[in-house]
């Protein structure tokens, strides 16, 4: 059994893939066809304008590896090591940096966060 399937795998993986393409391209056509014409009064498109549409999509967008991991594949192997390396304080500051963390790679690591500024919530009269 596991020979048969070795073997037919090379048949079986790109008929699985095309027919994978052309079911999610005839969704993306059917969609687009029956929302968007009377939502944004665009054209309706074809089979081949949806798979296009797709994979352009795919391209810019990415293809859904995120799913809440740490980094791409090859960084999370480095960032386990370095983390199961640190010391108890410097796993506690790291912690502390990656939930301040708000504005990109940019961020200045080593200066303290701005307190907020304080309302005058007393009435003036």
């Amino acid at each position: 059994m596991k020979q048969v399937f070795y073997k037919g795998r090379f048949i079986f993986i790109p008929i699985a893939a095309i027919s994978f393409l052309s079911l999610i391209s005839y969704v993306v056509m059917q969609l687009w066809n029956h929302l968007l014409p009377e939502i944004l009064h665009v054209n309706t498109i074809d089979f081949w304008q949806a798979m296009g549409l797709f994979i352009l999509c795919k391209i810019l967008f990415g293809f859904g590896g995120g799913g809440g991991k740490m980094g791409p594949p090859w960084a999370r192997g480095r960032m386990a090591e370095r983390f199961k390396n640190m010391t108890p304080l410097e796993k506690e500051k790291f912690k502390e940096k990656m939930q301040r963390w708000k504005c990109g790679p940019s961020y200045n690591w080593d200066s303290e966060p701005t307190p907020e500024p304080k309302t005058n919530t007393e009435n003036p009269i």
